[in-house]
């Protein structure tokens, strides 16, 4: 006889808190689990995704079935790493408690928004007037859509410089993704564009339509089709109901459709947990909307439950200080406190620097003394506001012979050769991926937009059917490649894009492309590496279309982010903006150009709500650091797109927020002429900046 299972207290590991939210509800006599809505205010290394998992895990113990659990985040490797903890938890508790079963199937339901609308819109197709087929677009691929019906708008042959294909898209992502009108986004976000606006709106108009006939979606559609689908009772009901919780990652990060659809969803917020941190709401410009967090308690009646999470388990208590300093003066916020048990270390430093050059010797030489002490390079990391703002310690850096990664450079999936190979595929999953079919016909000699044009228009009279490509005459400069490109695209569309092997695909498409590749491109050894792991990794998608799907909605940075390698194999400096590092953490950081005009950004200046989100990110740039961190402003500094009778550099005003209380909690160490220093600190910082000037220079 087998001993009987000892109970065990799966939350053990947790606070107060945090046991607070993961426990949060109350199981049902179905052996089922009820809770109404609740918030998880989640302050900086708090245990957030912990948390989360937690409450995942609470809820498949407690009789859920994983099946009817949603759980959204905002990319695939946040997905992947909470399904992994929760599997984890659920394993750790089955050992001890007989009722406990691993779920086989993981969690069939978690991802990223734009991959469960995905999944959700093929499932619907037919009810939304959609190919269950449909192409999706990534941004360059829609960019590239939009500029082919400028060209047929002829708006490219104006006489003053019409927006260009990416602006374009900008505006038309944000209009529908902040659900403002055309004249208002124009209004507020392109005032250079607002002459445009018929023009604007006759564009977006056959960009869509060009969508359509296309049977392709971009970025943005999958979001705003879900909306549309849920929008109707009868199908937010059936969808709703399938999911007995719907938990919801970052949620400071959502824009005003994804809050409808969960809203939809869920409307008296039964079963909904949303975990977030205000304080950490940074990337309007995507357009997400700090006030979904700020509200979300006040859409229920009776309000939502509000956990607050303030224990810091990553920096130390002077950190700590300097942040909480900085975030309080936030008029519109969930108030909090962070603190830690980490009493070590010192008060971070303010460190005033005579340029651009002393500011990147400084960062230099105290990286180098950090490493002496046994700090890794990479546990040291340089943010900054713009990409171009490091440009002088890069410098500094290459002529120190010091690695260093930077993050926000080109995407994998943006690479040429990489789009080229995968655009055969897309085409091949479907014909009517007009983009796609352009791309890989111009791979071909001489067959240029016109051509490309023509042989589209001969597939389309021939229903899509590839086989008629072989009775399209080709241009005498494809004409010996014409009948290997035609057995490519026959043989990828018999072969479907399921099933075992359909990854075979990839090696014929491969082959197929590699005397292109040699045509085309310099660096063949960085680019067949890339082809290489592109193809390596396919196995592990069950079918083309998933492949190229989740690809384009949550593509990797480089090769390395699938192969799951580092990207280098020796010690390495960080290099990041601020919006890049969310999430990160590092022993010791430092923050490049703690200036007004950088912090806040001189765009930001003249709006009160882009200044709260500017001190935001400071908050987020400063609660990066565990151990050490040193803020760092330039006396002078090199300021792009003046005017031209403008001096090139300005003498730096002591930034908003570096308010005397904040000074207070921090070292302040001065790296050039002492008088220069105490002069900048008792600045006030008030000096006008005409932003309007600037911009119309830029056009």
């Amino acid at each position: 006889m087998q001993p009987a299972k000892q109970t065990i207290d799966h939350l053990a590991t947790l606070n107060a808190a945090q046991r607070l939210a993961a426990e949060y509800g109350a199981p049902t006599s179905d052996k089922s689990f009820t809770s109404g809505p609740l918030l998880v205010i989640a302050g900086a290394g708090t245990g957030k995704t912990m948390t989360l998992a937690h409450r995942v895990a609470h809820l498949l113990i407690s009789g859920v079935s994983p099946e009817r659990i949603l759980l959204l985040t905002f990319s695939r490797r946040a997905s992947q790493e909470m399904t992994r903890r929760v599997e984890a938890i659920v394993r750790e508790a089955a050992k001890h408690v007989a009722s406990v079963a691993l779920p086989s199937g993981g969690l069939p339901w978690s991802g990223t928004f734009h991959s469960i609308a995905n999944r959700l819109l093929r499932r619907f197709a037919h009810n939304l007037g959609l190919d269950p087929g449909f192409s999706v677009l990534d941004r360059g691929d829609a960019a590239d859509m939009m500029d082919v019906v400028r060209h047929e708008l002829k708006l490219t042959r104006t006489a003053r410089r019409f927006p260009k294909k990416d602006t374009c898209l900008a505006i038309y992502s944000r209009c529908v993704n902040t659900q403002q009108t055309l004249a208002e986004t124009l209004s507020v976000s392109y005032p250079w564009c607002a002459d445009w606006s018929d023009e604007l709106a006759e564009l977006f108009k056959h960009y869509v339509l060009r969508k359509q006939v296309s049977q392709a979606l971009d970025y943005d559609d999958l979001l705003i089709y879900w909306n549309h689908l849920v929008a109707e009772a009868e199908f937010a009901e059936q969808i709703g109901a399938s999911f007995e919780h719907i938990l919801v990652d970052e949620y400071q990060d959502t824009n005003r459709v994804q809050a409808q659809i969960l809203n939809a969803l869920k409307p008296d917020g039964s079963g909904v947990t949303v975990v977030g941190d205000d304080a950490q709401s940074i990337y309007s410009f995507r357009a997400a909307e700090v006030e979904n967090i700020l509200g979300f308690p006040d859409q229920y009646m009776p309000s939502a439950q509000l956990v607050t999470l303030e224990q810091n388990y990553r920096s130390t208590q002077a950190i700590l200080d300097s942040a909480n300093c900085l975030i309080a003066e936030s008029e519109r916020q969930y108030r909090k406190n962070l603190y830690s048990e980490r009493r070590d270390g010192g008060k971070p430093c303010y460190v005033t620097v005579e340029d651009g050059d002393a500011e990147a010797e400084f960062v230099v030489e105290s990286i180098l003394k950090n490493r002496e002490t046994g700090m890794q390079l990479k546990d040291q990391a340089v943010l900054f506001r713009g990409a171009h703002h490091s440009d002088r310690l890069e410098l500094e850096l290459v002529r120190r012979n010091i690695p260093y990664v930077k993050y926000g450079g080109l995407k994998f999936l943006e690479a040429a050769h990489v789009k080229d190979l995968l655009s055969a595929l897309k085409w091949a999953e479907n014909p009517k991926n007009e983009i796609a079919a352009f791309r890989v016909l111009k791979l071909l000699p001489g067959m240029g937009p016109a051509n490309a044009a023509r042989c589209f228009e001969h597939l389309v009279v021939g229903d899509y059917l590839f086989a008629s490509l072989s009775e399209f005459r080709a241009p005498s400069a494809a004409s010996g490649s014409w009948p290997a490109f035609c057995d490519l695209m026959m043989s990828l569309s018999a072969a479907g894009g399921s099933g075992h092997g359909w990854q075979s695909q990839l090696g014929e498409a491969r082959r197929w492309y590699q005397p292109h590749l040699e045509r085309l491109y310099d660096g063949l050894d960085t680019r067949e590496a890339d082809l290489e792991q592109l193809e390596q990794i396919s196995g592990r998608y069950p079918s083309r279309e998933r492949f190229l799907t989740e690809l384009t909605l949550d593509p990797p940075s480089a090769a390395s982010d699938l192969a799951g390698d580092p990207l280098l194999d020796e010690d390495y400096l960080i290099l990041s903006t601020v919006h890049s590092a969310k999430g990160q953490e590092w022993e010791s950081v430092f923050v490049l150009n703690v200036s007004d005009g950088s912090f806040p950004s001189e765009f930001s200046v003249d709006k009160p709500q882009m200044v709260e989100e500017e001190r935001r990110l400071l908050y987020v740039a400063m609660t990066r650091a565990k151990q050490s961190l040193s803020l760092i402003s330039p006396l002078r500094y090199h300021v792009t797109q003046q005017r031209r009778n403008g001096d090139k550099h300005v003498y730096g005003a002591r930034s908003r927020f570096m308010t005397d209380a904040l000074l207070a909690t921090m070292a302040k160490q001065f790296e050039g002429r002492p008088e220069a220093a105490e002069g900048q600190l008792k600045r006030r910082s008030d000096r006008k900046i005409d932003v309007g000037a600037r911009m119309r220079d830029m056009w």
